[in-house]
């Protein structure tokens, strides 16, 4: 942790000269900018897989009309299918997978008050009113809602639920262009039980994001924030 503590301290540093005292949680966007970089290669293969499953729907099509009478040779199938393609239904996780470790480094760097034996020096800087080890509730009890602290807060949450709406319509609308292949009475198609469940979920998971926001030291909140609009942004250049 001392290590992750000491690069971020150094990011800080070298953007004080420009933002002062919001220096480290100017660091903490690019700290969470180089990681979305880093994970870039693996959402654009997310979107190839992405496009490669919608191409499939017609070849599925037809192995559920061959098979529609045998649940478990479709099954058997359009599992066969997507090895054949090299398709996987889940590989869209995988972006957001990969992020976690990041987030949960600076969720503890700025939880603990001491990092190697020594003060945290990281929670004595701040977002403008509000530190950066702080949660929403300690906002609300210093000054309230509209205090000064509580204000950031409100800004955070104002841009998750702009991005949440923005993911929200256009996960309709990619659904509604790729609707699901059903069995038969409705049931899922065989195999993609797991990806059907993300499948109906996933409109409204960008919306879980303000509750991660307020929970979580601010530090953590910022990547979080960051991380969600860099996500929009990608997504909506890459599945145009």
């Amino acid at each position: 942790m001392s290590v992750f503590a000491d690069l971020v301290q150094r990011l800080a540093d070298l953007l004080d000269p420009l933002f002062g005292a919001g220096a480290a949680a100017a660091a903490i966007i690019l700290f969470t900018a180089l990681v979305r970089l880093l994970v870039h290669p693996l959402s654009r293969a997310a979107a190839r897989g992405q496009k490669a499953r919608a191409g499939l729907q017609p070849k599925i099509a037809e192995l559920r009309k061959k098979h529609a009478k045998n649940p478990e040779k479709l099954q058997q199938a359009v599992m066969e299918l997507h090895a054949e393609e090299k398709v996987s239904p889940l590989a869209g996780c995988l972006p957001g997978l990969f992020q976690l470790p990041a987030f949960f480094v600076l969720y503890h760097l700025f939880s603990n008050t001491t990092i190697g034996g020594r003060a945290n020096e990281l929670l004595s800087h701040q977002l403008f009113a509000a530190p950066l080890g702080d949660r929403w509730a300690d906002a609300l009890g210093d000054g309230g809602a509209f205090g000064g602290a509580g204000l950031v807060y409100a800004g955070l949450f104002v841009i998750v639920a702009c991005v949440a709406a923005f993911n929200f319509r256009r996960t309709k609308r990619m659904m509604a262009a790729n609707p699901a292949m059903p069995v038969a009475d409705g049931a899922a198609m065989p195999g993609m039980g797991a990806a059907g469940a993300m499948t109906k979920v996933m409109p409204f998971m960008s919306f879980f994001t303000l509750v991660t926001v307020a929970v979580v030291p601010l530090a953590a909140a910022l990547y979080v924030v960051t991380s969600s609009t860099w996500s929009a942004v990608e997504r909506a250049a890459l599945y145009r």
